[in-house]
């Protein structure tokens, strides 16, 4: 098991943690962290991390995803499609992955080969959130142009437009994928997905800066405050909270070992910390082990090597053909407060607003895998060519 966390200071820390045999007399089994590498490959702090059985991968301000080989324990090069920071990361399987960003696509990528297969213009702004259904057929995502948008992944196309009052930030599905939440500010929507409307809303103290499901019915969230607390989503009552930093919680992942639950939390204190989940969730968890970063802490993944994929890919239908260029969603049904509407009437987005490659003014990026070699020897070259202007 490893524990990784991505940092303001463009360093992706990487921990060890191992069980001690546990003494007589021991109540609890002792848990130690070992630092076990530090990966600096971005430019810019990191903003997203996520893990499959084989690597790490991590998004960044620099606009660029870094692919790390967690069983070999080298970077396996970076993947330059976008062209805007990266929001969001997540694996389906050991096949797929997932990408957001702030130029409004969602990429589909082969994680074997690394090839881009499907780029989609998601949203009007930012892609802020995303998430994956347990069957890998459905999509969330939620952006700055106040939409919630479900996406089906089996045709790679846009299935139903949502429009919500405000910014969402955070869209995370439940672990049977029978409700969803939708995060604006410090407030908690729950949707039922046979229905597809709020059930209720969660109320946090403080602004939702991270949350994870720790069964179907309980939430746990962290928000821009020391506090963690744990709720019921369907009776929308706190069950118990607890003082988890010093400073505010920015991420948090919840899994499960054999004979243990585990919640990891990863703060702007430089802490990371893993505990125990008691069968109660009433009760607040105990503290396992921390290790202490020393840098300010933006995103956490935990590795697990010998995880068994029974997820290994999307649905067979959705083999996606190499991209050759930006998606628009076709028409398709748009929800609304004013009822079910074709989302195909839209004016489509103004192509040159969303700095799309080939019509924006950065340069146009590749959709493919760059080695860490010739992304050493690209930098030089753009040094030389700063040089010669000035």
């Amino acid at each position: 098991m490893e524990l990784v966390a991505g940092s303001y200071e463009q360093v992706l820390f990487g921990f060890a943690v191992h069980p001690e045999p546990k003494a007589s007399g021991d109540r609890q089994q002792k848990w130690t962290p070992v630092a076990d590498f530090t990966h600096h490959a971005h430019t810019a702090s990191l903003s997203a991390v996520a893990t499959n059985s084989r690597f790490v991968v991590t998004g960044s301000k620099d606009e660029t995803i870094h692919i790390y080989d967690m069983k070999k324990k080298i970077d396996h090069g970076a993947l330059v499609h976008h062209n805007g920071s990266i929001t969001c990361l997540k694996f389906h399987g050991n096949r797929h992955l997932i990408s957001g960003a702030e130029d409004g696509l969602i990429c589909v990528w082969d994680a074997k080969k690394w090839e881009c297969l499907k780029s989609i213009k998601a949203h009007k702004g930012h892609v802020t959130f995303l998430s994956i259904h347990p069957s890998g057929k459905l999509a969330l995502s939620v952006g700055t142009d106040k939409t919630l948008r479900t996406w089906n992944l089996v045709e790679g196309r846009s299935a139903f437009i949502k429009n919500i009052k405000q910014n969402a930030h955070i869209v995370e599905w439940s672990p049977r994928g029978e409700k969803y939440i939708v995060v604006i500010l410090n407030k908690i929507d729950v949707y039922h997905l046979d229905t597809a409307s709020v059930s209720g809303t969660i109320t946090n103290e403080k602004r939702v800066s991270s949350v994870t499901f720790l069964s179907e019915s309980v939430l746990a969230v962290a928000g821009d405050e020391e506090v963690v607390r744990f709720f019921d989503t369907d009776s929308l009552m706190c069950l118990c909270e607890f003082k988890a930093h010093e400073n505010r919680v920015k991420d948090m992942f919840s899994f499960e070992i054999p004979e243990h639950h585990i919640i990891v939390t990863a703060s702007n204190d430089g802490f990371i910390k893993m505990w125990k989940l008691k069968q109660d969730k009433d009760v607040p968890p105990s503290l396992l082990c921390e290790v202490n970063t020393n840098a300010r802490l933006t995103c956490l993944g935990v590795w697990l090597d010998s995880v068994t994929d029974t997820k290994e890919s999307l649905p067979p239908t959705a083999e996606l053909s190499p991209v050759s260029k930006q998606e628009q969603p076709k028409s398709n049904k748009k929800e609304s407060s004013n009822g079910v509407q074709e989302a195909g009437r839209q004016s489509k987005p103004n192509m040159k607003k969303c700095g799309l490659a080939g019509v924006s003014k950065k340069r146009t990026k590749g959709s493919g895998l760059v080695s860490p070699k010739k992304r050493k020897i690209g930098e030089v070259l753009e040094r030389k060519k700063r040089k010669k202007k000035i």
